[in-house]
């Protein structure tokens, strides 16, 4: 029904327990999902990732047939100064999520590009060097679990929150094997153009999140911001993008019962483009 290469995040859904929001997806005609694992945004996999945790969500997702495209996590502020008990810590967070993201045929563990501030915790240049760091490690690691890592970026609330701290990023990540995700409505919330974003990540791009934003406000709807869809698709095509887009409908322009409904508008629409 929907364009193969179109996915949705399970952060569509994210008031609904996973099964229930598994069901949804699959029920509006999806194959593939991206599946949430942000503390505070989603709960569909436990913060406190033991080992029967990852059992049971990985049940879960078999059991729905669905395809997953990547885990969408978070192991703490990158940018963040840690002693070695809090490395070590994040260490074994990250692994969880590995071991989840490899359990569950996932292409790649998504991770963020700094912590939820825009502000240095001890300069630019230096915070970007340890979340390039940070973030090639959890590549190696990825490495060893057969799956890709990935970091959203540019993204609004984050470090890396505008087009120059997201090139200044990759130019970092280069040669590293670490992908980018490309988010249109961070990119329109932070005043920037998606085909600039473009251009200044040229064959960088691994995945593509769609949901529409206007400049400060990155939580509506496709076809209530400003995101330009389809030059920016015709763009990424343009530019030899073969990778998959995935709907993150964490808007609030829409009541939870109008949700499915609202995301099957937006696949068919991006369905269109595609």
């Amino acid at each position: 029904m929907f364009n193969s290469r179109l996915g949705c995040s399970s952060i569509s859904f994210r008031h609904q327990d996973l099964p229930a929001a598994l069901r949804t997806i699959s029920g509006l005609g999806f194959e593939e999902i991206d599946l949430g694992a942000l503390p505070g945004v989603c709960d569909h996999v436990p913060y406190n990732l033991d080992a029967a945790a990852v059992t049971a969500v990985t049940a879960e997702v078999a059991a729905s047939g669905l395809r997953v495209r990547s885990v969408n996590g978070d192991i703490g502020d990158l940018n963040a100064v840690l002693d070695a008990g809090q490395q070590a810590a994040r260490e074994r967070h990250l692994e969880a999520l590995l071991t989840l993201a490899a359990n569950t045929g996932a292409k790649a563990l998504v991770l963020p590009c700094g912590a939820l501030s825009h502000e240095p915790v001890r300069s630019l240049e230096e915070d970007l060097d340890l979340i390039a760091a940070q973030l090639t490690h959890a590549g190696q690691r990825a490495a060893e679990f057969g799956v890709g890592l990935w970091t959203e970026s540019l993204h609004f609330l984050r470090f890396c929150w505008n087009l120059e701290r997201a090139e200044l990023l990759a130019q970092r990540l280069a040669g590293t094997g670490v992908g980018i995700v490309m988010d249109f409505s961070h990119i329109v919330a932070a005043g920037e153009e998606p085909l600039e974003y473009l251009k200044r990540h040229q064959g960088r791009i691994s995945h593509v999140h769609l949901r529409d934003a206007v400049p400060g406000n990155i939580n509506l709807s496709i076809g209530n911001g400003q995101a330009d869809f389809a030059a920016g698709l015709s763009g990424l095509a343009a530019g030899g993008y073969t990778g998959h887009f995935s709907l993150e409908l964490e808007t609030r322009d829409v009541t939870h019962q109008e949700r499915p409904a609202a995301a099957a508008k937006a696949a068919s629409f991006i369905t269109d483009l595609l």
